[in-house]
C-alpha cells in the first residue's frame, strides 16, 4: 500500500510545480471521496495552488456538478474513459487550470467482468488542452484502491504539468 510519507511528499511536488507555474488544480472525485483535495489542503498555503473540488459520487451529482451526460452515464457507465473526460471538463469549467477526475471501483463489491474491484479511470486536464484518461487496475483493499489512486491521480498531475 502507498505509504503516507509518499503521498504527502507528492503533494509537496505539486505544490510546487503548480506554483512555479501560476496555476490552480481543480478535482472532480468519485470514488476517493475527496481524498485528492484532502491530502493538497493538508499542505498549508494550498489556497495559492489548489483551487478546489467536487466530490461527485452520485450519479446525479456528476450530470448536476460537473455537466457529465445522463446518455454517458446510462452507456458507458460511471466508470468509464468518457465520464472520466466530461468530469474534467466540468471541473474546469468551475475554475482553475488543472484538472483531475477519478471515477472506479474501489470495493469490496461492485465490480464486475469488464470493471473488476480496483478498475479506475483517472483522466487529467490542463486548460486549452485535451483531457487524457488511463484506466489504472489497482489490488488490495478498499483503502489500498483509494489511496493508490491519489497516488496515481498526483503523479498523473506532475506529467500533465512538465
Amino acid at each position: 500500500m502507498v505509504q503516507e510519507k509518499f503521498l504527502k511528499d507528492l503533494v509537496k511536488q505539486v505544490a510546487q510545480r503548480l506554483s512555479e507555474r501560476q496555476q490552480m488544480l481543480v478535482t472532480a472525485e468519485s470514488c476517493t471521496g475527496g481524498l485528492i483535495g484532502a491530502y493538497c489542503t493538508e499542505l498549508a498555503g494550498s489556497s495559492e495552488w489548489f483551487y478546489g473540488g467536487v466530490i461527485s459520487y452520485a450519479n446525479e451529482a456528476k450530470v448536476d456538478g460537473l455537466g457529465v451526460s445522463d446518455v454517458t452515464l446510462n452507456t458507458e457507465g460511471a466508470v468509464s474513459e468518457s465520464t472520466v473526460q466530461q468530469m474534467c471538463a466540468g471541473a474546469l469549467a468551475l475554475g482553475g487550470d488543472v484538472a483531475v477526475a477519478v471515477s472506479g471501483v474501489a470495493g469490496p463489491s461492485g465490480g464486475s467482468v469488464t470493471k473488476p474491484v480496483g478498475c479506475v479511470y483517472i483522466g487529467w486536464q490542463v486548460k486549452g488542452q485535451p483531457a487524457i484518461v488511463e484506466r489504472c487496475q489497482f489490488e488490495g483493499t478498499r483503502r489500498a484502491i483509494r489511496r493508490e489512486t491519489v497516488a496515481r491521480a498526483l503523479q498523473g498531475v506532475l506529467e500533465q504539468t512538465k
